[in-house]
């Protein structure tokens, strides 16, 4: 006999913490409409069984049977996607804490932050986030207890605290010399650089970030400037790939970027002032370029009143076009793109606002869900379990109302949300 579930999150939760006893479950899931982000495709009628926290079979009603006993969830009138990733967030970050306000915020609050975050971009649509960068471990313990099941929120990939140069961006430079406040993760030269690597991962982090630049909200650098050499960029990356860890390299200046892609790093994030040569770089090294482009909108508006320093809100109102600019040249050039926004920066949950950016600056709304679906699980080294409806992987999926493919704005309004077989948000009754 069929049943409808709808579950709600502390139902799923008590289900996540019963030993396993629903880990046997099967759901068959409908809609009108699914993304297929692998063939670039709208299926219409699509069906999808799900084992356990997996996908089993990906098909169309009629075609793929609903097995015996099956929870059958359906969402008439709505189009299926993938669940989405977001590869630059900072989960225990609070917008509204912006320069001298941090400074009053224990590590014990910020990871407080960290759990109302997870809920609030879970249910956003967001079922994956990469982390990149906290102070403590923070969304490192995050990531912990949601594997756990103690708390909702996404699959995050942690980096721990970044590391960086003395006096860098990485580093605490709002306090004065009697203060002695240097960041856990500040070295200088290769072999200090190489021990913060084999530090991080001791503790548990997914990915290394590196701050190979300076930065837009940090005291006293030039957001251009460069602060890791090609040989300490290089010894980070040799480490990292040692022991089976990508590398995200904050790195916002022109020259910085290069050395960051011929150093052998992943990823480079912000990427504002990256120039031709650049972009050809990352072409030949298969670099990917994640690339912030909404929160200039929210910092010019909000950051003066969160106690973002003048000279923040200075250098913001500096790149922010260039950024935006060097996007669209980039995406032209067929560099590899992937959707990463800084969340923690502007308020968690508004994630999606970045798809209409991207769209407004030369992708199709198809190419902005893939860089945040099919691209983003590449750059994780996640492709065979997030990503993609397909079997195998894991049964994160979202929906929404009409079809993102004709209107990316629709992603700003998920309203159903599958984690691991789990329907989180949504009713699931016909």
């Amino acid at each position: 006999m069929t049943q409808y579930y709808n579950y709600g999150i502390g139902l799923v939760l008590s289900l996540m913490l019963g030993h396993g006893q629903a880990a046997e479950r099967i759901t068959y899931l409908i809609a009108d409409h699914m993304v297929d982000v692998v063939s670039g495709r709208l299926i219409d009628k699509p069906a999808i069984i799900i084992s356990g926290e997996r996908i089993t079979a990906v098909g169309t009603q009629g075609s793929l049977p609903v097995p015996a006993g099956a929870m059958l969830v359906a969402r008439p009138g709505e189009t299926l996607l993938p669940g989405l990733i977001d590869m630059h967030v900072h989960m225990t970050s609070d917008a509204t804490k912006g320069g001298y306000n941090s400074l009053g915020t224990s590590s014990l609050r910020t990871a407080l932050y960290g759990a109302k975050a997870a809920r609030v971009t879970l249910m956003a649509g967001f079922t994956s986030v990469r982390d990149v960068g906290d102070a403590h471990f923070e969304a490192t313990a995050l990531r912990d207890a949601i594997n756990d099941g103690d708390v909702p929120g996404p699959r995050i990939t942690p980096s721990g605290p970044p590391l960086g140069a003395t006096g860098g961006h990485c580093d605490n430079n709002l306090l004065p010399f009697e203060y002695h406040d240097i960041s856990p993760s500040v070295a200088d030269g290769p072999w200090q650089l190489r021990a913060k690597v084999r530090q991080v991962a001791k503790y548990g982090a997914g990915v290394v970030k590196i701050c190979a630049t300076g930065g837009v909200l940090s005291k006293g650098d030039s957001v251009g400037g460069q602060q890791l050499t090609l040989e300490e960029m290089k010894a980070i990356a040799d480490e990292a790939h040692m022991l089976g860890l990508k590398v995200a390299a904050h790195a916002h200046g022109t020259m910085g970027i290069h050395d960051a892609i011929l150093a052998g790093i992943d990823t480079i994030e912000h990427v504002s002032l990256i120039d031709a040569e650049g972009i050809r770089l990352a072409k030949v090294h298969g670099t990917y370029l994640d690339m912030d482009i909404y929160n200039d909108d929210y910092i010019m508006a909000e950051g003066e009143k969160n106690g973002v320093l003048p000279e923040s809100m200075a250098k913001e109102k500096m790149i922010g076009r260039l950024q935006r600019e060097n996007f669209a040249k980039a995406f032209k050039a067929g560099a590899k793109m992937t959707f990463g926004t800084d969340a923690g920066v502007y308020p968690h949950g508004d994630n999606a606002k970045q798809f209409a950016w991207m769209v407004r600056l030369g992708m199709s709304p198809l190419q902005a869900i893939q860089a945040a679906t099919l691209t983003a699980a590449e750059a994780l080294g996640q492709s065979k379990d997030v990503g993609a409806i397909a079997a195998g992987h894991y049964a994160d999926i979202i929906s929404v109302s009409g079809s993102p493919l004709s209107d990316v704005t629709q992603l700003e309004h998920v309203g159903f949300v599958m984690k691991g077989g789990y329907v989180l948000k949504g009713s699931g009754i016909m």
